[in-house]
């Protein structure tokens, strides 16, 4: 059993939300035009068509027309804009 196996099983035995004990990215979509991420690691590229956001487990894509990231802090980010496309990568950073 992998630490990511243990982990789980300690989670589900405490009765314990997962990110907050895995460190999980929690992502909040309301409609098409918004989206909240929560216990990301740091953005790796930010243009109105295009935010990479790098999490533990991989990276987050989202593609759209007019993107914004309204605030962010040291663990959750609100994004709008007309949003097109989310897309999970699995791995570290690549590029």
């Amino acid at each position: 059993m992998d630490r990511e196996q243990l982990a789980e099983r300690f989670a589900e035995a405490a009765s314990m939300p997962r990110d907050m004990v895995m460190g999980a990215s929690v992502i909040t979509i309301t409609g098409r035009n918004e989206i909240c991420i929560e216990n990301y690691r740091g953005i790796l590229e930010y243009t109105d068509l295009l935010i990479r956001v790098q999490t533990k487990s991989g990276q987050i894509r989202l593609s759209g027309k007019n993107l914004q990231i309204e605030y962010y802090t040291n663990d959750e980010m609100k994004i709008t804009g007309r949003i097109v496309q989310l897309e999970f990568t699995d791995g570290r950073k690549t590029g």
